[in-house]
């Protein structure tokens, strides 16, 4: 771990102690387990928003793509039209299509992320919509789904399995980052696009690569939180879950200009999000601030990166004077 994510790990125990301090409720096992449940079912979607934010972009669709692949995982399951794991690959290829298209937008016409992925928001949330007729559907008492629905649902010796699907997604994702070639061109092309293009990297397949992998991440996400909320209503479901993940990545330590961010930091990140929407509700703060204390969070982070970024823009200036002094002794003989 560096600097960030200890920092950022030491503010979590201290969030954590000063709340269970003042309701021990804190600490009990149910309510714990309750939030390593949506730490998994917000994280693995949070690492995606991570991976694209890492190349300078940004995904605002994440919330509709739920939407949109939700409704469709549901009516095939509920309605039985094909077995699950059929309904499942079917999930799995339209949010790889979805990234796809986004990171074909971005990477080939040079359109601008922010512009791409609002257009999708909104395109997804719409196509939700009318595929259902703008009715809620439901599992209901569909057939043949004990073995998902344990799977994406059930707990082996306590532990929920969306946690532990966002521990081997990380694992998977933070090899990908850390250790791969395709890892290193992430953050170059975060870093100076132009710059590794000009080395011979294609920049363009790497961008796309992210937008992909995000749209992979949210296609698994959407089967876990299908079987959370047992229904899926497509005007209401995801929203907002795009802020979130940048809330998450940018919390743990992605920059919004692009080129810094890992994978254990945006896993802190999501578990910050969560222990501070659980003060909310222990405290009986009203749940309407929940928006209020994520667009905070978000605020303080991008202006905490700020700072960061002024410092260490500082420390490699050379003083002028030093500079000067230098200049005739370089020419001496």
């Amino acid at each position: 771990m560096g600097r960030k994510e200890l920092g950022l790990l030491g503010l979590i125990v201290l969030i954590a102690a000063v709340t269970s301090a003042l309701n021990p409720q804190f600490l009990s096992a149910v309510n714990l387990m309750n939030m390593a449940n949506l730490i998994g079912l917000f994280g693995i979607f949070s690492i995606g928003q991570g991976l694209v934010i890492i190349t300078g972009g940004i995904d605002l669709a994440v919330g509709s793509m739920l939407a949109l692949l939700g409704v469709v995982f549901l009516n095939l399951v509920a309605n039985q039209e094909v077995a699950w794991p059929i309904a499942m690959l079917v999930v799995l290829a339209g949010g790889l299509a979805m990234g796809l298209a986004h990171g074909l937008l971005v990477a080939r016409l040079g359109l601008q992320p922010f512009v791409v992925t609002l257009c999708g928001l909104l395109i997804y949330r719409g196509a939700a919509r009318y595929y259902t007729g703008d009715s809620t559907i439901s599992l209901g008492f569909a057939e043949g789904v004990d073995t998902i629905t344990w799977l994406a649902a059930g707990r082996t010796l306590g532990i929920p399995h969306s946690f532990i699907a966002l521990l081997l997604v990380a694992l998977v994702m933070g090899v990908v980052l850390h250790r791969s070639v395709f890892g290193r061109y992430l953050y170059a092309v975060g870093r100076n696009e132009e710059a590794t293009r000009y080395a011979g990297i294609n920049t363009g397949a790497v961008v796309a690569g992210a937008y992909v992998l995000a749209g992979l991440l949210a296609g698994i996400s959407t089967i876990l939180l299908v079987f959370y909320t047992s229904s899926v209503s497509p005007s209401s479901f995801g929203n907002f879950y795009e802020l979130y993940a940048i809330a998450a990545a940018v919390l743990g330590g992605c920059s919004l200009r692009g080129g810094e961010g890992t994978v254990p930091g945006i896993l802190l990140g999501t578990v910050l999000l969560q222990v501070l929407q659980n003060l909310v509700n222990i405290l009986g703060i009203p749940s309407s601030l929940n928006f209020a204390v994520m667009g905070g969070v978000i605020l303080l982070g991008v202006l905490a990166d700020r700072q960061l970024a002024q410092r260490r823009a500082a420390s490699v200036r050379v003083p002028a004077g030093t500079a000067a002094a230098a200049a005739p002794s370089a020419s001496r003989p």
